[in-house]
Order: structure tokens, then sequence, then C-alpha cells
């Protein structure tokens, strides 16, 4: 590029090759080095090494070709070295290897590298072995220490499609059911403010709480009980009630393993009402494998408790609206089941019934 004067110094890679085999045709055409010079307006010596550089390899000799290191060219790591690591930062934690924390960060990555190789890195030579690597930064799931994998492979490989299989053959329905508090003290996500200067919520100092019950199942069907007393069996007893006046064929629940939901009060009902609703329990400390889980965020993301409700009612009041807002969206209700971790329950097999 030092040799290109004026405009010939802005041009593309692929407008300077084209400039040079111009220049090179013209002189062996037979024109002046100093004429050609002049009229592509280059200086005489690229004009001398164009030349040199024609007669010696021809036009390949003055074809553009990328700049820069070539892919994987000098780097430090070799690539048995880089796979070994990336393994590595997807298969364990920091504090399985002797580090600190549970997630991985660019430091923690380029002490690995350190301890492994003794090479050391910047951050910024990480972050670029990393997303060579195909790898990014996100915020991880959370897994209760309590779970067990292989209950949970069970259940989707097995215990789920049991279930499918007979509400299919029975004509019923399979729903998935969880509790949720709320409270009016309760303020989540986050909000624009001045640097510096903590924003602030103003809300009552009344704390008062109400509980709700709610089932869905994909075809985008909803269904809800909001109470303000303790979530028991008898409770859930009246919910098992009005959920089976909705229907008429069996229903099959989904939930978890609350003791509520297990309870001799709730056993007895259930054994007195075997063809309308049959309960089954998700694996242990596994909220994520439960659709309904998403209604509950929704419904804390979406409830102004913060400044509209002012007492027990209210909050009450503001509860069953959401929920029948979002019994006349079923779009919104079926959404639910898109989730990675839930995306299990769309089954063809079951959504063709």
């Amino acid at each position: 590029m030092s040799d290109l004067v004026g405009d010939a110094r802005n041009l593309s890679p692929s407008a300077q090759e084209a400039l040079r085999l111009r220049a090179v045709a013209a002189l062996a055409e037979g024109r002046d080095r100093e004429d050609v010079a002049a009229v592509f307006r280059v200086s005489l010596k690229a004009v001398d090494g164009w030349w040199a550089k024609w007669q010696a390899g021809g036009r390949d000799a003055l074809v553009a070709r990328p700049r820069g290191k070539r892919v994987g060219e000098h780097q430090v790591l070799s690539e048995a070295e880089q796979a070994a690591v990336r393994q590595a930062v997807l298969d364990h934690q920091p504090c399985d290897l002797g580090f600190s924390g549970q997630l991985w960060t660019r430091g923690q990555v380029g002490a690995l590298i350190a301890k492994l190789y003794r090479v050391r890195l910047t951050e910024p030579g990480v972050g670029k072995y990393l997303r060579r690597w195909g790898l990014s930064f996100q915020r991880p799931d959370k897994r209760a220490v309590e779970q067990d994998p292989q209950a949970v492979r069970e259940w989707l490989e097995e215990t789920w499609p049991t279930i499918r299989a007979k509400a299919k053959g029975e004509g019923g329905e399979v729903l998935f059911a969880d509790q949720v508090g709320i409270r009016s003290d309760q303020v989540t996500g986050r909000t624009w403010g001045e640097k510096g200067r903590t924003p602030v919520v103003r809300r009552s100092g009344n704390r008062f709480s109400v509980n709700a019950m709610s089932a869905i199942s994909t075809k985008g069907r909803m269904h809800f009980m909001v109470f303000t007393e303790s979530f028991d069996a008898t409770v859930m007893c009246q919910f098992l009630d009005r959920l089976a006046g909705h229907f008429d064929h069996k229903i099959h629940l989904v939930l978890d393993r609350h003791s509520v939901h297990r309870s001799r009060k709730v056993r007895i009902w259930l054994a007195d009402h075997a063809e309308r609703i049959e309960l089954h329990f998700l694996p242990a400390y596994s909220p994520e494998l439960n659709p309904d889980e998403l209604v509950n965020a929704d419904l804390k993301r979406n409830l102004p408790t913060s400044s509209r409700v002012r007492d027990q009612a209210q909050l009450a009041a503001e509860t069953r609206r959401f929920f029948r807002r979002r019994q006349r969206q079923p779009h919104i209700v079926r959404s639910y089941f898109g989730g990675p971790h839930v995306h299990y329950t769309l089954n063809e097999n079951y959504l063709s019934f």
C-alpha cells in the first residue's frame, strides 16, 4: 500500500488488483513506465515492482490475497490443547479442577490454561479462543444438588411417554399444575435510572399475600383458583373438584411432590374420584420439567404489586385478572410448553388426540 498514491490508497483489494493488471497490460503494450505511473496515479516503484512480479510469476503474482494470519496460524495453543481446554470447560465447574467458584470466566479459563500448559494469556486473548471454540457467555440454568439425573432420564424416556399413552388410550387429557404465592412487597425485574443512584420503588408497608393454583394443557387451556388461606389438603381437594367439573373426560394431572399433593386426604379424594382425575408426580427437585412454573414466573413479572395494590383483596383481584387474561390468550398458554426444558411435552402423538 505504501507505493500507492492519491485515490489509489482508498481502493478495495479487488480494485487494487484490477489496477495492477491494467498497469502491467499497458507496460506489455509498450507504454513508458513514467506514463503508466502518471495515468494510474501510482509510484514508479510500484510500476517496477508489478512488472517484476509479472515476469516472475505471471498473473497469479498480481492477484489479491487475504491479509493477516491464516486461521490457526501462530496460535499459542495447539489444536489438541485447545480441544482439551474446551472440553474441560464444558464438562467441569472451576471448583472441580481446583479453582474457586462454579462459573467459568475468561480469567478462570486463563488460569486453567496456565495450570495445564504454563502459558499465560490476556483475558481478550482467552476470549478469542472461547469464541473460536463456539462458546458464549451465558446465564446458567440452576439445578438442585439433590436432583437425581437418573430419575429425570426415567421421567423423560419412560414415565412421561407412559402417561401420555395412557391418557390417549382413555380419551383423556394431560394437564400440568403448580401452586404459587404472591406477596405485596414483591418487586421483580429491572428499571432504568441515573448512574450512581439506585431507583426507588414505593410500595405499601402493609405486607400481605395471596396464593394461587393453576393447571395448563398443550391445547392452550388454563384453569386456576386464587385463595387467601394457606395451601393445604382441603384447598387441594377443592381445586381438584373444581378442575374435574370443567371436563367430561378423565384428567391426568402432573405436578411436583409437594407433601400436600401426596397427603392422606388428597389420596382419599382421588380414590373416590378415580374415574375423573389421576395424579402423576415429577421427579424430586425438578421444577424445570413443569411448564406451569413458567406461568408463575409470568404472573410475578406482570402483577402490579408495587403501587396499585393496597390490600389483600386488591392483590387477589389483580391475580385473578392476570389468569383471566391468559385464559383468553391460548397462544400464550401454549407458548409455556415451548421452553427448552419442557419441550418434551410437545410430542406429535400427544398433540394429535
